[in-house]
């Protein structure tokens, strides 16, 4: 898809609306994920003909936000598209530089701290023809072993065709900039754009996988770059779409062809992004640098990868 269709198609994506709500978290202490849960208080009026809470009186439908607090990221997970909604991890020099975890002793494996109901199992992605790809990377976790490992939860795990290899030159494009600035972060996740059929008129459709078929296979993906060296006011930033297509980007395409508006992805994603960071503080990350990509030739780096036996039933 053309970038200046993705701008369109990110153009005429809708954010919801958030209901007023007071909310209350709960973490388990031998637990390394945070469950949010939204807890709606309703006052009945002087003019309501119906007590409210009398309509909800065997409960409130809520929406649970399962967030993994991992070793080398943090990630909010979708239990309606069975998919990360995003993933945020920050990446320095020295951390890159630390060899301790490799990725021929790391399985697949499923979260078992989201309810079976809502989860991804690995049995979903048997033959469905499409990687299970990576939202936090395994090369970015070398820290340790167990951090390395907790990259293959399924709940970082996003249906992506085997012919995004320029996703792969992307990741490697947001560990070199470590040699420039002191300190990176990214926010990585799914989206799921509308295209324009022949009638003209603008549609949602993307395939589902599993069985029964619960898991979303996203037609996009966004990444946000966050660099920053410490001693000045102003962070460079950018954002970029591609689409999880299976036609491959040619190696020769500027990363900058997907630079797209922040604003646009969050209409798109119904998320709100850099919140404690004013617009007057961010500069173009691709004015600071050259946004360009080393074309390497990347194995299937998922092929050869064991995975642990789904939990018992």
């Amino acid at each position: 898809m053309p970038a200046r269709i993705i701008a369109f198609a990110l153009g005429t994506a809708v954010g919801g609306a958030i209901v007023g709500a007071s909310v209350a978290w709960e973490k388990d202490s031998s637990s390394s994920s945070v469950s949010k849960r939204t807890a709606l208080v309703i006052s009945p009026t002087a003019t309501a003909v119906v007590d409210p809470n009398e309509i909800l009186k065997y409960g409130t439908p809520l929406i649970s936000a399962d967030i993994g607090n991992r070793k080398a990221f943090i990630s909010l997970y979708d239990r309606r598209m069975r998919n990360p909604a995003w993933v945020a991890e920050v990446l320095t020099a020295k951390s890159l530089e630390r060899k301790n975890g490799d990725r021929k002793n790391s399985e697949f494996y499923e979260d078992a701290e989201i309810p079976l109901k809502f989860r991804t199992k690995l049995s979903d992605y048997s033959r469905s023809g499409y990687d299970r790809g990576h939202q936090a990377p395994a090369a970015d976790a070398k820290i340790s072993q167990e951090a390395m490992n907790e990259t293959f939860i399924l709940s970082n795990i996003c249906p992506q065709t085997p012919q995004l290899n320029h996703w792969a030159h992307f990741e490697d494009f947001c560990r070199r900039l470590t040699a420039q600035y002191q300190t990176v972060r990214i926010i990585t996740g799914p989206l799921y754009l509308p295209k324009q059929d022949q009638d003209g008129k603008w549609r949602v459709s993307y395939e589902v996988i599993g069985t029964p078929p619960n898991v979303a296979v996203p037609t996009h993906f966004y990444k946000i770059i966050v660099a920053d060296n410490g001693e000045t006011e102003q962070v460079a930033v950018a954002a970029f779409v591609m689409p999880n297509s299976t036609v491959s980007i040619p190696d020769s395409t500027p990363l900058t062809d997907f630079q797209m508006p922040l604003e646009a992805i969050e209409r798109a994603a119904g998320l709100e992004f850099l919140n404690k960071l004013p617009v007057s503080k961010r500069k173009d990350l691709c004015k600071e640098t050259s946004c360009t990509v080393l074309v390497r030739q990347f194995a299937n780096s998922n092929r050869g990868i064991k995975q642990l036996p789904g939990p018992k039933l």
